[in-house]
């Protein structure tokens, strides 16, 4: 799937596409609960951080800090989740949650917890994905802070 994101970017229809960086490519997630919701994929198709080269990796992981302070920013959040799993897909990617008290509601301990807390057919039911104009302005948002962060 991250293989076809990335190919998705390159040929310019890929709508969850924010930006470009040296190491990877933002996008934002499908489904929306957690607003903000992003991911961050790796250009180089490896599955293990070790296995990228020491310049590359260091860099890889600033840009995902980076990005992860851009989501912050943009979707004010109380807290960041970063997660680097790759059961699903091997191909690295960052999954980047902005969390709220109460985003997982009832199957927290008072509404805290892990994302992966919440019921999995909500997190990615058809009703949390962002219209066009909601979806259009999430990127603007991102881009926005992004552009400002990167430019430090």
């Amino acid at each position: 799937m991250i293989c076809e994101r990335i190919k998705r970017i390159k040929d310019c229809t890929n709508p969850y596409f924010v930006k470009e960086l040296e190491t990877g490519y933002v996008v934002l997630g499908d489904n929306q609960h957690f607003k903000g919701y992003t991911i961050f994929l790796c250009k180089v198709h490896k599955t293990e951080l070790f296995e990228l080269d020491k310049d590359f990796k260091i860099k890889f992981l600033e840009e995902m800090s980076l990005v992860g302070e851009s989501v912050a920013k943009a979707f004010d959040c109380e807290k960041m989740n970063y997660e680097l799993l790759g059961n699903g897909d091997s191909h690295l990617h960052w999954h980047l949650f902005p969390r709220i008290t109460g985003d997982i509601g009832e199957y927290g301990n008072k509404g805290k917890g892990p994302v992966w807390w919440y019921p999995m057919e909500k997190m990615y039911d058809d009703s949390t994905r962002p219209t066009s104009e909601e979806l259009k302005s999430m990127k603007e948002k991102l881009l926005e802070k992004l552009d400002s962060i990167l430019s430090r």
